[in-house]
Parts: structure tokens; C-alpha cells; sequence
């Protein structure tokens, strides 16, 4: 089993058409690749902030910026604005973790993209070139561990602010991502399970012989998308940033580009959420119904194609975190770690023994990874699904809002609502 799963890594490495490139090259290419990602990664995140606005003005029926450039310069003029502004230094504050305290919300979600292979490779008159700034051997475990630190900008804001709303947003934020960063993280062990590696590429490969985790693991996929909901602070789990309780949370006391960049950091991380969740579960950049894109001969327009398919799986999670805001409501905050530790956890810690359990009876039964293997794991999760959300849940967790009334009950004080209005309605007309 081991050899079939990582056949398609072992193709890339003994390729005699694409020898490995020089130090220098390595170098350059290195250096270039840093450039262009960091480039593309801010001017994406300035753009996206106007696609906010425009889905939101979408959704909500009116038009959105268009005044200056017709829309598509508001993102410089929202940049220049920031950079005019005045700095505020409230009184009382810690100033060197006030000021630091943006940076480290910033930095992670940033770093994070140094491992995340984005298309396939490409051949040169030098050699091979991945696409991807490291290729760690443990580049998914390196994932995990940078961006837990975005937390501490969190909640360094908070405490450095000497704001009590402030403080609240901090601790409120540091219990969030914290609780939810568990599931997250026990969710991508099946996805390790199945790909046998940590190393991202080695989970795209094996996608592209097996199948896309989201049919084979969709239970999994469930669990780390709900999270990454939470871990971004985004609705509908946007409670440290509670405006109708916090006034604006962690990040009260801030102005100009320090509170900028706070917004810089929730769609970075947002951006770098929707690129892990198209790699673990969606194949990343593979280019389908080929493998030329795995095991070569590698081509220019080959890579550029699976970049645009990589591309593609980012917008559409990311119109899918703008979509969730936009449409449903804020949990309450009791409601937000009940989810977490009650459900999402134990569902979690669940879905590995169970997992586990089935891969090594397809092992012992000497059915080896393939069509056959992902038939019997998507059948087998596609029951996990029915059985979870159809019937042991029944609308009670998974819906915009829930209470601990009977749905009889429910109806019949809204019939009693509707006669009492009926009631009001004839009095007044009566009274007229």
C-alpha cells in the first residue's frame, strides 16, 4: 500500500528529463517566487475588501462603491486614507505590544503561504521548479503550528489597549481559536491517514490517484470549514468582534494602519484558509483526467493551467466566507463553545477511530488504494452523513438559530402571535 500511495512522488524524483536545478538557481528562483506571492497575496487581499462590498451589495439589492474609478480604485483610496490618518496612542497602553500586536495577527497568516504548493512544477532549461516557496517534508504540521500564533496578536490587543471592551474581545478571541484550532487539527488527521505524508504535495498526489478527500473524508472537510469559520473570526462566529457588545473588540483602541491591519490579517487568514481547504480536500492544483501534471512530462501551459485551477478553488471558498457573512446570523456565545467542545470535538476524536478502523479492514482484506478503495469510503461517508445531519441531528445544531422548545410548541405560540396581531388589527379598524 505504502508504495502505491507515494508511486506518483517517486516518478517526480526520478525523472531523467528534469534534473534537479543548481544552488543558484534554487536561489533565484526562490527569491522570485517570494516576490511575485507576496505581491499578488496583498493586492488579492486590497481587492478583496471591494468584493465584499460588492457581494454584499449583491445580496442586499443596491449597488456598493462605485464612485471612485467606478469601484475598483476604493481599495487604494481605502489605503491611502490609512496611511493620512493620525495615529492614536491612548493613554495607559503597553506601547510596545500595542504596536506589535497587529504584526503578530498579520505575520502568520502570511508565512503560512511559504509551504502551500500552488501549481504544478515547471520545467526550465535549469531543471525542475516547484511551485511552492518550501516544499517542507512537514509542511502541513508547519501550517498548524504558525498560524496558532496568530491568536496572541489577539489577545496581546486586548490587554495592551487598557480597555476593558477591549480585554473582553482578547479573552473572548483566545477561547474561540483555541477550542475550535482542536477540531481543526484533529479533522486533518484522516486526511493524514489517507495520504500517509504530511508533506502537501504528497496529499495532492494522492488525491489525484484516489480521489478528492471531500467525497472520501466529507465528514472531516465538515469539521475543518466549520473551524476555519471560527478560527478567522467570521461570521456567523464573529463574537470577539461583537459590535452590539464590544463596541468593535479587540481592536477598539486602534487607528490608522495599525487598525488596518488587523482587517489585513482577517483576510489573509480567510485567503489561506480557502487555499488549505482546496488542497486538503479538493485536490489542490491537480489537473484532472491527466497525470502529466504528476508524474511528467511536464509542460509551461500545464502549470499555468493548474495554477488557474488552484485559483479557481480559492475564489470559490472565499465567495463562500463572504456569502456565509452576509447571509447568516451571529451565534450566541454559549452557543459557540457548545458547538465546539460538545459537538465538533467528540465528532472529531470519533470520525479518526472510525477511519482508522475501516482502513485497516480494506488493508486486511488486501484491497489496495484506488477505485475500488475511495467507492467503499465515499459510500461509507455518504452514510455517516445521512445518519449525522438526517437524523441524530434533526435541524437541532446544524441551522441559523435553534431553542430547547418542541417544534410544537413553537408553532403554537406562533399561531397564538397570529391571532393576538388579527386581534389588535380588528380593534383598531373598529376604533377608527
Amino acid at each position: 500500500m505504502s508504495t502505491l500511495r507515494f508511486f506518483p512522488a517517486l516518478l517526480q524524483a526520478a525523472d531523467p528529463n528534469l534534473p534537479p536545478v543548481s544552488g543558484m538557481v534554487f536561489f533565484i528562483a526562490t527569491i522570485l517566487k517570494i516576490l511575485i506571492i507576496f505581491t499578488i497575496y496583498m493586492i488579492g487581499i486590497a481587492m478583496l475588501t471591494l468584493a465584499e462590498r460588492k457581494i454584499s451589495a449583491w445580496i442586499q439589492d443596491r449597488h456598493g462603491p462605485n464612485r471612485v474609478g467606478k469601484g475598483w480604485l476604493q481599495p487604494a483610496a481605502d489605503g491611502l486614507k490609512n496611511f493620512m490618518k493620525e495615529e492614536t496612542m491612548p493613554e495607559g497602553v503597553n506601547k510596545p505590544l500595542f504596536v506589535l500586536a497587529p504584526l503578530l495577527s498579520f505575520i502568520p497568516a502570511l508565512t503560512a503561504w511559504c509551504v502551500i504548493p500552488f501549481g504544478a512544477p515547471l520545467p526550465t532549461r535549469w531543471g525542475r521548479i516547484d511551485m511552492v516557496v518550501a516544499d517542507l517534508p512537514v509542511g502541513f504540521l508547519f501550517i498548524l503550528a504558525l498560524t496558532s500564533l496568530g491568536v496572541y496578536g489577539i489577545v496581546l490587543a486586548g490587554w495592551s489597549s487598557n480597555n476593558k471592551y477591549a480585554l473582553l474581545g482578547g479573552l473572548r478571541s483566545s477561547a474561540q481559536m483555541i477550542s475550535y484550532e482542536i477540531s481543526m487539527g484533529m479533522s486533518t488527521i484522516p486526511v493524514l491517514l489517507l495520504a500517509g505524508n504530511v508533506s502537501l504535495n504528497t496529499i495532492i498526489n494522492q488525491q489525484a490517484w484516489g480521489g478528492w478527500n471531500v467525497v472520501n473524508l466529507t465528514v472531516a472537510f465538515f469539521i475543518f470549514m466549520v473551524s476555519a469559520f471560527a478560527e478567522t473570526n467570521r461570521l456567523p462566529f464573529d463574537l470577539p468582534e461583537a459590535e452590539s457588545e464590544l463596541i468593535a473588540g479587540y481592536h477598539t483602541e486602534y487607528s490608522a494602519m495599525k487598525f488596518s491591519l488587523f482587517f489585513i490579517a482577517e483576510y489573509g487568514g480567510m485567503v489561506t484558509a480557502s487555499a488549505l481547504m482546496a488542497t486538503l480536500f479538493f485536490g489542490g492544483w491537480d489537473v484532472p483526467f491527466t497525470a502529466r501534471d504528476n508524474i511528467g512530462p511536464y509542460s509551461g501551459w500545464l502549470t499555468l493551467l493548474s495554477i488557474g485551477i488552484m485559483l479557481a478553488k480559492m475564489l470559490f471558498f472565499i465567495f463562500l466566507f463572504m456569502w456565509i457573512r452576509w447571509t447568516l446570523p451571529r451565534f450566541r456565545y454559549d452557543q459557540l463553545m457548545s458547538l465546539g467542545w460538545k459537538f465538533m470535538l467528540p465528532l472529531s476524536l470519533v470520525y479518526i477511530v472510525l477511519i482508522a478502523a475501516v482502513m485497516l479492514g480494506l488493508s486486511a482484506a488486501g484491497i489496495e488504494p484506488g477505485l475500488m478503495y475511495a467507492a467503499i469510503l465515499g459510500s461509507m461517508n455518504l452514510g455517516l452523513v445521512i445518519v449525522l445531519f438526517a437524523i441524530l441531528d434533526r435541524g437541532r445544531i446544524i441551522s441559523p438559530a435553534y431553542g430547547r422548545m418542541h417544534p410544537r410548541e413553537i408553532e403554537r405560540m406562533r399561531q397564538l402571535d397570529r391571532r393576538r396581531s388579527m386581534t389588535a388589527t380588528r380593534a383598531g379598524e373598529a376604533g377608527r
